[in-house]
């Protein structure tokens, strides 16, 4: 019995219980026991003490570890899926909870804002470029809840209602998972660095640090305002005064040289402003890269220390 058992998990038919699901975990174990009783029904006429034994333990070590699947959602290197309703508007966003979360531990969180291929109403895109990427394949390296809302399409985040959209998601999630509103950071890419730049200077404390990339202040050029967006301030010093919003909350700003979609002016003369108002900013700019920066950025062997630190 026990050589067909092996002979039965060698050829697939027997397959091993999926610990990256909480309830399918369940089933795919009770499916396992059915299984397992089946192939030793053949032998239990001849070794029925043998085949009693091997059940017992076996239903024993199926419970188990379908309790196991079923109990810790701190062990799922994943993202839970949530929606939030916002007048007539219900909206899915995605949260990954650090490895050893528990409830009534307070964590910190950090609010991750996507950019524009993002968009969408699917709940899932924001999950695939930028922080989640990073969070799936070394989710040890983020001891953080991070929060990943998604923008509609036709909005970018500097609309009022995407705003609001990002603000309440942080809020509902700080309840639910036990974040830390002391210890809440932001970041984002692309449209979503504008996003950081915007919700750092309409927000001035809120969030403990800024990590802006490949973003900036003024749209890029030839690219048009969405409809129903908030007047651009075209101000004579944008930079000076966006700086002077931000006040002295520590700021990492990342961007590439051969940026085609973002000028590097744009995190540079923010960068420049923030010194000259006495701010605390560091400023990364990668030679060669493109508009993908946001991959050296999170790369960045200290970036989630240092965004986590504050």
């Amino acid at each position: 019995s026990l050589r067909t058992l092996l002979s039965l998990r060698r050829s697939g038919w027997l397959k091993p219980l999926r610990p990256d699901r909480n309830i399918p975990g369940i089933f795919s174990g009770l499916l396992l026991l059915l299984k397992i009783k089946l192939v030793l029904s053949l032998d239990d006429r001849i070794f029925p003490a043998v085949t009693q034994q091997v059940v017992k333990v076996s239903t024993v070590w199926v419970l188990l570890l379908s309790v196991g699947c079923a109990g810790s959602l701190q062990e799922r290197p994943d993202f839970l899926e949530r929606t939030i309703s916002i007048g007539q508007t219900t909206y899915r966003y995605q949260v990954f909870l650090p490895l050893g979360w528990r409830q009534g531990e307070i964590w910190p969180v950090i609010l991750f804002l996507h950019g524009n291929g993002e968009r969408g109403n699917d709940g899932l895109r924001q999950t695939q470029v930028g922080i989640g990427p990073v969070i799936r394949r070394n989710p040890e390296k983020v001891p953080a809840i991070v929060l990943l809302p998604q923008c509609r399409k036709g909005m970018w985040w500097t609309h009022r209602e995407m705003e609001t959209l990002a603000l309440s998601v942080l809020e509902v999630s700080l309840q639910e998972f036990n974040g830390d509103p002391a210890r809440t950071s932001l970041t984002g890419i692309s449209m979503g660095g504008y996003g950081t730049w915007n919700l750092g200077a309409r927000y001035p404390g809120k969030f403990v640090a800024l990590a802006p990339i490949c973003g900036g202040v003024l749209p890029p050029p030839g690219v048009r305002i969405p409809e129903g967006h908030p007047p651009v301030e075209f101000s004579v010093a944008p930079y000076r005064e966006m700086a002077k919003r931000i006040g002295d909350t520590p700021v990492w700003i990342f961007h590439g040289t051969d940026d085609q979609r973002v000028p590097v002016s744009e995190s540079r003369k923010m960068a420049e402003a923030i010194q000259s108002a006495g701010g605390g900013v560091r400023y990364s700019e990668y030679g060669g890269v493109g508009h993908n920066s946001w991959e050296n950025a999170y790369d960045e062997p200290d970036f989630f220390q240092w965004i986590l630190s504050h």
